[in-house]
């Protein structure tokens, strides 16, 4: 049978404490000293990361201002940009209605050029026609005003013969006292008068005499062969014997 324990009373029992030893003391010493390096790194960190906060808020505020900046300065841009092409939108206007305004008066400044010298062509035209009509009222035959043979036996010789063939050349009896002057002035009616000077022969003093061949190879002594071709050398260069007559009052000859 086994032995009975006896029982030992609790305030018998006491704690022994051993003094440490070496080891144990250094342990703890590394201890301390690594909770507080510990601390001290957290707190550099701390620190550190607060100073790296800062400076990366700081830049991240920069960049927003620079942003910002930047925004200001490209609408600033755009905003110059608009002003230049309403500027160059307004020049071209402005351009385009110069040249239609300078088309205009260069369309008007033609116009009244033209017409400036259609009026100039129209009072010039007008001032020669006046001219030319005031030189055919002129040059025209005048009238004549004295006595007009009732018929051609009221003369003889030379001039009767040339009153009978007056009228038989289609001309009135009116026009022989013009004829009657005219070659009384030219030649008294004489068919071999000659001008010692011009060469002209005969009754109507033709020059050279030699073209009164036309009417007769008898022109030299026949008075009716050179009163036939004086009749026609007026009638196609004077109309009548009036008109040679007035001729020949106005420049001496005809």
């Amino acid at each position: 049978m086994p032995t009975a324990r006896t029982a030992v009373p609790l305030t018998a029992v006491r704690t022994v404490s051993l003094p440490p030893t070496k080891g144990h003391f250094v342990s703890r010493l590394w201890s301390r000293f690594g909770i507080r390096a510990l601390a001290l790194g957290l707190l550099v960190a701390g620190v550190g990361g607060g100073y790296y906060l800062g400076q990366d808020r700081e830049a991240q505020q920069q960049g927003i201002s620079a942003q910002l900046a930047a925004d200001a300065d490209q609408e600033e841009i755009e905003y110059i940009k608009e002003r230049h092409r309403e500027h160059m939108i307004a020049t071209a206007h402005q351009r385009e209605a110069q040249r239609i305004a300078a088309e205009k008066a260069a369309a008007a400044a033609k116009a009244e050029a033209e017409r400036a010298r259609k009026a100039a062509e129209a009072a010039s035209r007008k001032k020669r026609e006046e001219e030319e009509q005031k030189e055919e009222a002129n040059s025209a035959p005048k009238p004549y005003t004295g006595p007009i043979p009732a018929s051609c036996n009221e003369y003889s010789g030379n001039r009767k013969t040339g009153c009978a063939l007056l009228l038989s050349s289609g001309f009135k009896i009116d026009q022989m006292p013009c004829l009657d002057k005219l070659w009384t002035k030219e030649s008294g009616w004489n068919h071999k008068a000659r001008n010692p000077s011009s060469g002209a022969y005969g009754i109507p003093q033709a020059l050279p005499g030699p073209k009164m061949e036309s009417a007769g190879s008898d022109w030299e002594t026949n008075p009716a062969t050179q009163i036939k071709w004086g009749l026609g050398y007026i009638k196609g260069r004077y109309g009548d014997p009036c008109g040679a007559w007035a001729h020949s009052q106005d420049v001496g000859w005809y």
